[in-house]
């Protein structure tokens, strides 16, 4: 097969979760620029619906569905109405997630809780569901967003957000185990883990330019990652150029992880 080819998802149905904003709607675009048709989902249904206009602006196929992946009735609607539009659904994409922050010793319940339920609860049984779907139409490519919390640690200062790094770890887990799990039907599981990206996620180091200053020294490459650096990630391991590629978890962070601290 020619190598562009390899990338080519025309013909194809993506769902992307938590895809009204940031890493997620950069996500979109980019499985839209790529061919496939894509779902946008997320609980702010206007969000998502500004991200298909901008798809189909640039003539891609869109549509928008509203979804809080941390209730379970918000899962089995979300996965009923894709599944309903679309004979196929070829690629799932767990993006969304979200972060509660407090002090470690004092990390309520109630928000750990609620960390777990969109960060992992919901992201497995979404992914159950699809599966399910995917086994059999004879195969499919789930891509789970990780983050690189997942392989270090924080100061309190700097991340008191214990629940998140925690249920990213549990991500990753979870993508090599189910990779295996369901290689047998065609189904490829790999996970994403961005670093500091340019998104509203990052306004708190914008507001400090010194604290901005210092985590970048920090990144090799001496920048945060834009649309494109999530782009490509995601489109590779949607396509064909990955058919041999499960149970990975591709770290797209400027080699942050990379660096030795003292």
């Amino acid at each position: 097969m020619n190598a562009r080819q390899l990338f080519d998802l025309t013909g194809k149905t993506a769902l992307v979760t938590g895809g009204g904003r940031g890493i997620g709607r950069h996500i979109a675009v980019g499985l839209a620029e790529s061919g496939a048709r894509v779902f946008v989902a997320s609980r702010k249904l206007d969000r998502c619906e500004e991200v298909v206009k901008e798809i189909e602006a640039a003539g891609g196929r869109a549509t928008a569905v509203k979804a809080d992946v941390g209730k379970n009735d918000d899962v089995s609607a979300l996965a009923d109405a894709v599944l309903g539009a679309t004979p196929r659904l070829d690629v799932l994409v767990n993006n969304a997630g979200i972060v509660w922050g407090a002090p470690t010793l004092e990390y309520p319940l109630d928000g750990w809780d609620k960390v777990f339920a969109v960060n992992v609860r919901g992201l497995w049984l979404l992914t159950q569901r699809i599966a399910r779907h995917m086994a059999e139409a004879g195969g499919g490519s789930i891509v789970n967003l990780a983050s690189t919390s997942a392989f270090v640690g924080a100061e309190e200062g700097e991340q008191p957000a214990v629940a998140y790094n925690a249920s990213k770890g549990a991500v990753v887990s979870l993508t090599t185990d189910l990779a295996v799990k369901l290689a047998s039907k065609g189904i490829r599981v790999n996970a994403i883990a961005p670093g500091l990206f340019d998104t509203d996620m990052m306004e708190y180091l914008r507001r400090d330019p010194a604290r901005l200053e210092r985590f970048l020294s920090g990144v090799p490459a001496r920048r945060p990652g834009g649309a494109d650096d999530i782009k490509g990630a995601v489109v590779f391991l949607a396509s064909d150029a990955s058919a041999y590629v499960t149970g990975q978890t591709l770290r797209v962070d400027g080699g942050m992880t990379c660096v030795l601290r003292a």
